[in-house]
């Protein structure tokens, strides 16, 4: 039998970080990255069905591939990790090697000027603004929260509303609309999961892509009926930002146009939701950390941002080189498709000690779960907001929280997040 290369990981580990079942289980997946840190920190995946594609497990490495934009492009391949035919599906469909056009997908001048659009909206200064109106949204959830003491299931009850509710006001979506956006939602980002995708069946990878086209083809419908009223009645919302933007003169083409409400209308909500489930579901196991942050308040920015560590809801990305490049002393040809892992990078040990332990003083600054480089969340300061404001209107009110029963995450190996936390909860 042929001896496996250090630069190649073994067939049934690389398997396992494929498998959307497996990000559903977290000492499973967690295991399988800690032994990819330290036995093949980047080398090489083979899985049936799927191309060959490097992993870059370690923070550094993440962060070398981020920064060379160049290099390492997110439109020259496939930018989420998918089965070979279910890209060739998509590349007969659409021409491109992604399914929507969006600032994710696209690379160079076209990601800068698509970025140019949203970006003023998303800074902190002009955040800053929201901020009142955001905390009228939280103390509306918190206070429905509360009258339904002593039981909750934290997704259903604050986690997915309220972060939707904010996006949603921010783009001008009306309230009657937000059923209709979280459920589509829901079935772009857990296509895998039977409870949650569309046909509520365990799927193929084709039938997969089909239900999450028809997933598009209904957002798409929706978004073009947006797109005729905000060019004859312009608004203050972002959606209305993004119908009558101009790239050289010109408005945005259909796909463009369509990936940017897309991508500002699902990804705007659904991981900020699943970071917030997270961390309610770290505080229910840590009683001493409600007391903490009850009696210091100023460690909320610290909560939020182990938080978003912790829960790390984008799982991976992909990139494709487009120029032969070494990175951690192997060389990667031009052409070869990289997964990088930000749930793996995010517990680097190297980068954050015992990184099992939730800790709300770790260092700010070696974030990376909201990616970095010119791919950069562009929506990540919002998401630190909405989560500070949320837990400001919320811990005063609580007495104690625990669990009342196991949480369960959804499966997927793109966004993964609670899709029930069961809690028991008294308030003061």
């Amino acid at each position: 039998m042929e001896r496996l290369m250090p630069s190649e990981i073994p067939a049934a580990l690389a398997a396992s970080i494929v498998n959307p079942a497996t990000y559903a289980d977290p000492p499973k997946i967690n295991a399988a990255f800690a032994e990819i840190r330290r036995n093949y920190p980047f080398a090489k995946a083979r899985v049936e069905g799927f191309d060959p594609f490097w992993v870059a497990s370690r923070h550094a490495d993440v962060i070398a591939i981020e920064t060379q934009p160049d290099i390492f492009l997110n439109g020259a391949g496939s930018n989420n990790l998918a089965p070979r035919s279910s890209v060739d599906m998509v590349k007969a469909a659409t021409g491109e090697n992604n399914l929507i056009r969006t600032l994710v997908t696209v690379d160079g001048a076209e990601h800068k000027a698509l970025r140019k659009i949203g970006f003023p909206a998303f800074t902190p200064k002009a955040l800053k603004a929201l901020e009142a109106d955001i905390r009228d949204i939280a103390r509306e959830y918190v206070d429905r929260f509360v009258e339904n003491a002593p039981h909750s299931d934290f997704v259903e009850d604050i986690a997915l509303n309220y972060p939707l509710r904010v996006v949603m006001s921010l783009l001008g979506v009306p309230a009657e609309d937000e059923p209709f956006m979280l459920r589509l939602t829901q079935e772009i980002f857990a296509a895998d999961d039977p409870d949650l995708n569309r046909s509520k069946t365990e799927v193929t990878p084709e039938q997969r892509l089909a239900a999450v086209s028809a997933v598009m083809k209904d957002l798409e419908d929706y978004f073009g009926k947006v797109t005729k009223e905000a060019r004859e009645r312009p608004t203050e919302g972002l959606n209305s930002l993004i119908a009558n933007a101009r790239i050289d003169g010109e408005y945005l083409t259909d796909r463009q146009l369509m990936g940017y409400y897309i991508i500002a209308a699902t990804a705007g909500h659904d991981t900020t939701s699943n970071t917030v489930s997270s961390a309610m579901w770290a505080l229910a196991e840590r009683p001493e950390l409600l007391a903490e942050l009850q009696e210091h308040p100023d460690r909320i920015d610290g909560f939020v941002e182990e938080s978003v560590r912790w829960a790390s809801a984008v799982k991976t990305f992909m990139r494709t080189a487009v120029e032969d490049a070494e990175i951690a002393g192997q060389q990667v040809k031009s052409g070869d498709w990289i997964m990088l892992s930000y749930h793996s990078a995010s517990q680097d040990e190297d980068v954050y000690p015992d990184p099992f332990t939730f800790d709300i003083t770790r260092p700010r600054r070696k974030q990376i779960a909201f990616g970095t480089g010119p791919h950069a969340c562009i929506g990540q300061h919002l998401a630190r907001m909405e989560m500070r404001v949320l837990w400001e209107e919320l811990l005063p009110r609580l007495d104690s929280v625990r669990l009342a029963g196991e949480p369960k995450l959804f499966k997927s190996n793109f966004v993964v997040g609670p899709k029930t936390l069961p809690i028991e909860f008294s308030v003061r």
